[in-house]
C-alpha cells in the first residue's frame, strides 16, 4: 500500500505541474486510485497489476451498482496512472491501455425556462436580511446567468475583474485557460451596485487594519470568498421563494439555461462552446438534444393529430 501511496502521490504532482490540473480534477483522481489501491491490498501493487486485474476491479465496481459514469471515470484514471508509469520508466506497457470502458448514461440535463429564470431572479433581490446580502445574491445570479459560468469560476472571480464597469468579463476557467464572456446590462448594473457596497465594507475592515480581499464576493473563510457550498445552499433558497422545486435548481441548472436559451434564440453552438468554456463541443451539443426533446414535446402536447 505504501509504494501505491508513492505512485499516486508522484502521479497527481506531475497532473498539478506539468497540466495545471484543477484542484477538484486531482481530488478525483486521488480518490479513485486509492479505492483501486484498497481493492488490489492482498492481491499484488501497481507495479504488477495485469490486464485482467483492471478488468476483475471494474467488475467489481459494477457489483457494487456503482454508475457507468463512475466506473468510466474510474477507469480512465487507472488509464492515465499507467500512462505516467510508461513515460517515468515504471512500467513497459500500459495495462489499461485496451479496456473498452462501460460509456456513460446520456443524461440530458435539467433546464428551466426564461420564466423561471425570471422568478429566480426575482427571489435573489429578496432573499437576505440585510441589502447587502440581497444586493450580492442578486448580483450572483445575474453573473451566473448572463455568463453560463461555473459556479467555481463565479465565487472565485478577482475583483480586479469587476472594475471599470466591463463590457466583458475575463474568466480563469479549469486547466487556468482564460476565456472572454460578454455582460448583459442587467448583469453590469447589478455588479456595480454590488461594488459599491463590497468596496465600502472592504474599506471599513482596511480601518481597522484587516487585510482587504482580493475576491468580487469576498468571505471570512480560508478560502477568502464565498464557497461553492453556501452558494449551493442559497439558490436552493431562491427556488423555494421563487416557487420552483428545489430539486430542479443548482447552480449548474442556470448554466445549463444560459447555453439552452441562446441556442433556441438562434446562436451558434461554436459560440455558445466558447462562452462555456468547453474543449470539445461534443460537450456542447447535448444542448441541441434538450432542445429536439423539447420541441418533440410541444408537438405531441399542441398538436391536433398528436393527441388523436
Amino acid at each position: 500500500m505504501r509504494d501505491s501511496a508513492r505512485w499516486i502521490s508522484s502521479f497527481l504532482e506531475a497532473q498539478a505541474a506539468e497540466l495545471g490540473a484543477a484542484t477538484n480534477t486531482l481530488l478525483a483522481y486521488g480518490r479513485d486510485l486509492k479505492d483501486f489501491a484498497g481493492w488490489l491490498e492482498g492481491r499484488g501493487d501497481f507495479g504488477a497489476v495485469t490486464r485482467q486485474d483492471v478488468e476483475a476491479y471494474l467488475i467489481h465496481c459494477d457489483a457494487q451498482g456503482l454508475a457507468k459514469s463512475t466506473r468510466a471515470r474510474r477507469l480512465s484514471a487507472i488509464r492515465q496512472l499507467y500512462r505516467f508509469a510508461f513515460e517515468e520508466g515504471w512500467r513497459e506497457d500500459n495495462p489499461a491501455i485496451q479496456i473498452t470502458g462501460p460509456g456513460r448514461d446520456q443524461r440530458l440535463p435539467k433546464i428551466l425556462s426564461v420564466e423561471e429564470v425570471d422568478r429566480l431572479l426575482d427571489a435573489a433581490r429578496n432573499l437576505g436580511r440585510q441589502r447587502e446580502d440581497r444586493v450580492r445574491n442578486t448580483c450572483l445570479m445575474e453573473l451566473l446567468y448572463a455568463t453560463g459560468m461555473r459556479v467555481s469560476e463565479l465565487v472565485s472571480l478577482p475583483v480586479a475583474a469587476a472594475r471599470g464597469d466591463p463590457r466583458m468579463l475575463l474568466i480563469m476557467g479549469k486547466g487556468g485557460k482564460e476565456r472572454m464572456v460578454p455582460l448583459s446590462p442587467p448583469a453590469r448594473e447589478a455588479m456595480t451596485i454590488w461594488l459599491s457596497l463590497r468596496d465600502a465594507s472592504q474599506d471599513a475592515l482596511r480601518a481597522k487594519g484587516k487585510a482587504a480581499s482580493k475576491y468580487l464576493f469576498p468571505s471570512t473563510g480560508k478560502q477568502g470568498h464565498l464557497t461553492r457550498h453556501m452558494f449551493y445552499m442559497l439558490i436552493k433558497g431562491m427556488a423555494v421563494q421563487a416557487g420552483i422545486s428545489p430539486a430542479k435548481v443548482t447552480p449548474h441548472t442556470l448554466r445549463h439555461a444560459f447555453a439552452t436559451h441562446l441556442l433556441a434564440n438562434g446562436a451558434d453552438l461554436r459560440a455558445i462552446q466558447t462562452l462555456l468554456g468547453h474543449a470539445d463541443v461534443a460537450t456542447t451539443e447535448i444542448y441541441t438534444h434538450v432542445l429536439d426533446e423539447r420541441l418533440t414535446a410541444l408537438v405531441m402536447d399542441h398538436h391536433p393529430l398528436a393527441r388523436k
